[in-house]
């Protein structure tokens, strides 16, 4: 097995990592649409290639010594597990909330004292975030398919990804709160940050050169 093993996150954060994997000198040297364990193009770092929802549970148990995730997932993972040194600065996005354009709530105004429904895949975050406003909600676990939850009348509120908010106005939604600015982060294995401190140390400073670049 490598020295360093480097986990990444499928989708848009893996595209956008490629550029700083290169300029790093650890871009995967496999086949990154079909395999999972992938050789990278310095012999002592191997690459991971998983769901993001699954890179801060590789890093913090050591089955990865690094991983590269969004933050939204850091924030709803709880991120006391693991050392986060670098912002990327790649998959830009903002967490918000969002409302049918037509909703009282789109207008800021609040009718009556029932509980709102926030249909969301980020429980924890959704559930600190209107607590801090001494706001009760019930929460609506989805993974997918957010928009379609205020339409159907499923939920009152989504909270949800935002990048260009293209999809949100086509289906007649608005986003009315930004919680948080996203990035991806380079997160790091506690233990493995002490046992392998020079080649982790080494590495950071690769892809901190590459994101100046």
């Amino acid at each position: 097995m490598s020295a360093l093993t480097l986990a990444l996150s499928k989708g848009r954060i893996l595209d956008d990592s490629l550029p700083l994997l290169q300029a790093a000198g650890i871009a995967p040297a496999g086949d990154i649409e079909r395999l999972l364990y992938v050789p990278s193009q310095d012999p002592s770092v191997s690459l991971l290639i998983i769901r993001a929802t699954d890179v801060p549970t590789f890093v913090e148990y050591g089955a990865a010594d690094l991983g590269i995730v969004g933050k939204d997932i850091l924030l709803e993972h709880g991120g006391e597990s693991f050392y986060e040194p670098l912002d990327l600065g790649i998959a830009r996005c903002r967490l918000s909330v969002a409302a049918k354009q037509d909703s009282p709530l789109a207008r800021g105004e609040r009718r009556g004292t029932q509980r709102l429904r926030v249909a969301t895949k980020y429980p924890e975050i959704a559930l600190r975030h209107f607590a801090a406003k001494g706001e009760q909600v019930e929460i609506i676990k989805l993974y997918g398919s957010m928009e379609l939850a205020p339409l159907v009348g499923l939920s009152d509120l989504i909270v949800d990804l935002v990048a260009t908010g293209n999809t949100l106005r086509a289906n007649g939604l608005v986003e009315i709160e930004v919680i948080r600015e996203i990035s991806s982060r380079l997160v790091l294995n506690r233990a493995a940050a002490k046992l392998k401190h020079a080649a982790l140390d080494a590495l950071v400073g690769k892809l901190r050169e590459a994101v100046r670049g």
